[in-house]
């Protein structure tokens, strides 16, 4: 499953919704009395636009606009990179206290080095648990950045085993999850 740092990530696909299931480990790491950082996509069921609207911090609630109301010319992207980039500072600080970082995706940002890119960075750096998803078409980048990664099915019971492990690899660090 995992290497030294307990990365693991999440195959989007159409068939099923990665972000409820990140959602859902939060709020049951969160109920257990875990540290969890990390932003979270959340959509705005608009029809036609891109899936997610926002990023919502875990720890503090917030909420960071990353949809544009309008493509820039030449793409059909809605994207708004200042919006990540405004989530990703204020997150940052945070990571040094987490147990488990959940970050909403790796995507065409991360790719590109941008984005949540320093957040992943930083919890890797840091040897946190971190659990994110991953589309078809950036899972090169995302194994060339994270070659240890292991892949989870799309259900909270793997999830539930990958934070298992997790813990138990964690807990063998000085700056160990504490235990639950």
């Amino acid at each position: 499953m995992t290497g030294p740092h307990a990365i693991a990530a999440i195959a989007n696909s159409a068939r099923q919704d990665a972000q409820s299931l990140l959602s859902d480990a939060a709020a049951g790491l969160l109920d257990a009395g875990f540290r969890v950082v990390g932003v979270l996509a959340e959509s705005n069921d608009v029809e036609g636009a891109c899936s997610a609207a926002f990023l919502r911090d875990i720890a503090s609630g917030r909420r960071f606009s990353i949809q544009l109301d309008a493509a820039p010319a030449g793409t059909t992207c809605h994207l708004d990179a200042a919006g990540i980039n405004e989530a990703c500072a204020g997150m940052l600080p945070q990571i040094a206290g987490a147990d488990v970082v959940l970050l909403s995706k790796f995507g065409k940002t991360e790719a590109l080095r941008q984005g949540l890119w320093e957040a992943f960075s930083r919890a890797i750096s840091a040897g946190k648990p971190l659990l994110t998803t991953v589309s078809p078409k950036h899972v090169e980048a995302w194994t060339a950045f994270a070659p240890e990664a292991g892949w989870l099915e799309p259900h909270s019971r793997s999830i539930e085993q990958w934070w298992q492990a997790a813990k138990a690899s964690a807990s063998r660090r000085p700056d160990a999850v504490r235990s639950r």
